[in-house]
């Protein structure tokens, strides 16, 4: 089969390049392994009508006004600032940790004021950082070490802070105020009619076609394309020359609740120290759907499946920078995405990175007025 560019996966790396080179006038194809298009961010109704996500909660932020008003071309918005809270001592506390945690906590009356005097005595300096331990006994101390991050990243990593990159951690700020968005992003919202139309409108182009249900490295003999964009594990495009990049996977169980119209307050509840699982999820709150029922969902993560994190290790990075090598040297060939750069993206930087290789793939195919840098292939990060 014959085409200009070739895309595997159809996620948000993938659509976004397609769509960028669709629109300079290439031919693409766009394949998937799975039946439907969108990736991880795929959302769907369930058999008792209500929507959601069968890969675990995707809730869009950014804070670049570029990204978001790419992809509102696309979508119309639904304002949503997600909230979390964690299960800790039979107490549900804001998460990341704030003002109001420390006080529900242990019974203080501490203001904006005062907090970080209160963060300053139960620390424990550690110098240098390397790990995420380190970053979070260095912010916040011991007891809130244990009640909010150790038992939650051994399970979701099968790895103890100790033993991973300060990234991780880094990821979930301790604040001194009471603001208990998890995230501080300036644009927060979901797309009001679901991922999935979204995506369907991304790839509705003359010069685009679809398959789902294609295993690239089954039927690759059959594709004749002058450019390939590859958005899965680098590792296996390579068939594990060097070895196994380690992925951290997640198991999925669903539940709908007919009987209850709202399960918890906020969207998302983790469980750092009970349970197999690590959060329940209510997609009522982030679609703001309205049904007589409820569907949940509780994440399980597990050392194998599909791949969904990186494991962000010192001896991991370096397997990757082997694998990087030979993308870099691919001519007809791209490399973009969380699985083929080895990197815990966000949607946004997913579509960053894509915008960035559309431009790559333009000027390897001639099509660029001038010439644009590669795309970053960067090291695992959390």
């Amino acid at each position: 089969m014959r085409t200009d560019v070739l895309v595997v996966g159809a996620g948000f790396s993938g659509a976004v390049v397609a769509r960028q080179l669709a629109e300079r006038g290439l031919q693409v194809l766009v394949i998937d392994r799975r039946d439907h298009i969108g990736g991880n961010a795929h959302d769907r109704t369930d058999a008792h009508g209500v929507l959601v996500h069968p890969y675990g909660p995707h809730i869009f932020h950014t804070n670049s006004a570029r990204i978001f008003e790419y992809l509102s071309q696309f979508t119309g918005w639904r304002p949503y600032e997600h909230r979390v809270l964690a299960s800790v001592d039979g107490r549900l506390v804001p998460l990341p940790i704030n003002v109001d945690t420390v006080n529900r906590l242990y019974g203080l009356s501490l203001d904006e004021d005062t907090i970080q005097a209160f963060f300053d005595d139960v620390r424990e300096p550690r110098d240098p950082i390397r790990t995420s331990e380190d970053v979070v006994v260095n912010a916040v101390g011991r007891d809130l070490y244990e009640k909010f991050f150790r038992g939650y990243t051994r399970k979701q990593w099968g790895l103890d802070p100790s033993e991973l990159a300060a990234s991780v951690a880094a990821r979930i700020p301790t604040r001194t105020n009471r603001d208990d968005r998890y995230f501080t992003d300036t644009y927060q919202a979901m797309p009001v009619d679901g991922y999935t139309r979204m995506f369907e409108r991304i790839l509705d182009h003359a010069n685009i076609r679809v398959e789902t249900g294609v295993d690239f490295f089954a039927e690759r003999e059959r594709f004749n394309a002058r450019h390939l964009v590859y958005t899965g594990p680098v590792d296996a495009y390579y068939q594990h020359r060097f070895g196994a990049l380690p992925y951290r996977s997640l198991r999925f169980e669903h539940e709908h609740l007919a009987a209850t119209q709202r399960y918890q307050e906020v969207g998302t509840v983790n469980y750092p120290n009970d349970h197999a699982y690590t959060r329940i999820t209510e997609f009522k709150h982030l679609t703001g759907q309205e049904h007589a029922g409820t569907s949940i969902v509780r994440e399980y993560p597990q050392a194998e499946g599909e791949p969904y994190y990186p494991v962000p290790r010192p001896e991991n990075e370096q397997l990757f920078k082997r694998y990087e090598a030979l993308a870099m040297a691919e001519r007809d060939v791209t490399f973009v995405g969380r699985l083929a750069q080895y990197r815990y993206y966000n949607m946004d930087q997913c579509v960053g990175a894509a915008l960035k290789a559309a431009q790559y793939v333009e000027e390897k195919m001639g099509l660029a007025t001038h010439a644009a840098a590669p795309p970053a292939v960067p090291a695992a990060t959390a």
